[in-house]
């Protein structure tokens, strides 16, 4: 595996721009520091439910996650989670929830990371990818994988601790390769998945699998996903996707076949694409481009040469 550079990228993926916050791990296990950090008064934290944060435009016309100090938060027992400082030394936390609380002004809205993410500062988009990460792991996790007996909170959200038998959980990253894979026509190979709307095309991905390095993984998805087989595999990018808890490995793949053979369980259909191609089935509203906040998009601008079509999350 060779590593690829961008020697014009003038933006950073999604989701992975430098936020400033430094997470602070050694703080965590520190009931005292963490009691005096929440009740700080310029302590800062916001709800977390089912994936969503409350978000608002300011005068200005950017977009903010809505944050209150820590004083005016709603009452919550364990789910408590401690994402950090920033370079002033303002703490953040994320509360989980049920639901998110009502806004008397009314101009706050619920959004997901899909809509968020491309709205949101640095500093935000990074709290909320951390905190969203948190909750999904939290509320699947519930119980002890060895013994099966309830589990508590630790480390401010970090741990899940077994009373029982005394072994500790960690939040699950589940790694998982994205690929642009390329001919030696230089055309790309995009695919659409069984479950997805008609004209909806996006690069291969897959889970790595235990024993597996990255790169036999890329081999292995693409050749049972479309029949291809891949010989030189370039690493690109990484991104978090917590939908629910992925970590995207993001790669461009030389195909040393073309012939297309589709598995019909993940894999519907699959094509290979000119830059021409790709470009008019874009004009025509054939196709409809990757979300904009998905590493899928930026490996296809690679090869595209220009950014893609704005597509909505909604």
């Amino acid at each position: 595996m060779t590593t690829w550079t961008d020697p014009n990228a003038d933006r950073p993926i999604s989701l992975t721009a430098p936020s400033g916050i430094d997470r602070a791990a050694h703080h965590r296990l520190d009931e005292a520091w963490l009691a005096a950090a929440w009740s700080h008064p310029t302590t800062r934290c916001f709800v977390v439910s089912g994936g969503q944060v409350l978000i608002d435009e300011t005068a200005d016309g950017h977009t903010e996650l809505v944050m209150t100090p820590s004083f005016e938060a709603p009452l919550t027992e364990a789910h408590r989670y401690f994402l950090g400082i920033d370079e002033d030394g303002v703490s953040y936390f994320a509360l989980q929830k049920d639901s998110l609380p009502g806004r008397m002004d009314q101009s706050a809205r619920p959004a997901g990371l899909r809509e968020a993410g491309a709205l949101l500062s640095a500093r935000d988009v990074g709290l909320m990818v951390h905190a969203v990460g948190l909750e999904n792991w939290q509320r699947t996790h519930r119980f002890c994988s060895r013994c099966g007996e309830r589990t508590i909170i630790a480390a401010a959200g970090h741990i899940r601790r077994c009373q029982a038998c005394g072994a500790e959980h960690y939040p699950r990253t589940d790694p998982a390769v994205i690929m642009a894979v390329t001919d030696e026509d230089d055309r790309i190979l995009l695919g659409r998945q069984v479950h997805w709307p008609e004209g909806r095309f996006s690069t291969l991905a897959g889970f790595v699998e235990p024993g597996e390095s990255i790169e036999q993984s890329v081999r292995r998805e693409v050749h049972e996903e479309v029949g291809i087989s891949v010989g030189q595999v370039e690493y690109v990018a990484s991104q978090p996707w917590p939908f629910p808890s992925s970590l995207m490995l993001g790669f461009l793949a030389r195909a040393t076949s073309t012939e297309i053979e589709v598995d019909g369980d993940e894999i519907h259909e699959a094509r290979w694409f000119s830059r021409d191609e790709l470009g008019a089935a874009f004009e025509s509203g054939e196709m409809l481009p990757p979300y904009g906040i998905s590493i899928a998009a930026r490996l296809i601008e690679l090869w595209y040469g220009k950014p893609l079509p704005t597509r909505s999350a909604a």
